[in-house]
């Protein structure tokens, strides 16, 4: 009986205690000398900001324009999502977005990324709309991959190669 009231009680928890994590991987690509980046974001919470922003109704799972909602995530992710490499600011490119289950996959790329010592990263995705926001970061370059939390606040991170 304990331990059915225990799954009960987390479950609970779950549902009104909702957890907000994004994960963002960086990937090297040494042969196009590229950096590829997917951003995994939950749809909803996505949708959500970005209505508050454009202050115009939205579904990103069925856009009735898919041009203006590509428009929308590309200029929240170009404000919220920052790269450098050894120094030097990256110019991030849109690519797009899918929807994958309960998740937004937000696609972008910089050509013409050397192989790099360091890298910074400041994610603040979310942030301003969810006080518990973890932000997940993977930058991996030559199959070696490190990875870091970030926890509202806190969005900026080094990374050393």
């Amino acid at each position: 009986m304990g331990v059915l009231l225990y799954k009960w009680l987390v479950s609970a928890w779950m549902v009104f205690h909702p957890f907000y994590v994004s994960v963002t991987e960086i990937t090297y690509n040494k042969s196009g000398n590229e950096l590829e980046i997917s951003c995994r974001i939950f749809a909803d919470d996505l949708e959500n900001t970005l209505r508050k922003q454009s202050k115009t109704p939205l579904d990103i799972i069925h856009p009735a324009n898919k041009a203006a909602t590509d428009s929308l995530i590309a200029g929240y992710l170009r404000n919220h999502l920052f790269v450098t490499t050894d120094g030097k600011p990256v110019r991030l490119q849109y690519l797009g977005y899918k929807i994958e289950e309960e998740a937004a996959w937000c696609f972008l790329a910089a050509e013409n990324i050397p192989a790099f010592k360091t890298a910074h990263v400041r994610n603040n995705v979310l942030y301003d709309e969810h006080p518990n926001q973890i932000n997940m970061i993977h930058v991996i370059q030559n199959g070696v991959r490190k990875s870091t939390k970030l926890d509202n606040p806190k969005a900026d991170a080094d990374f050393s190669f």
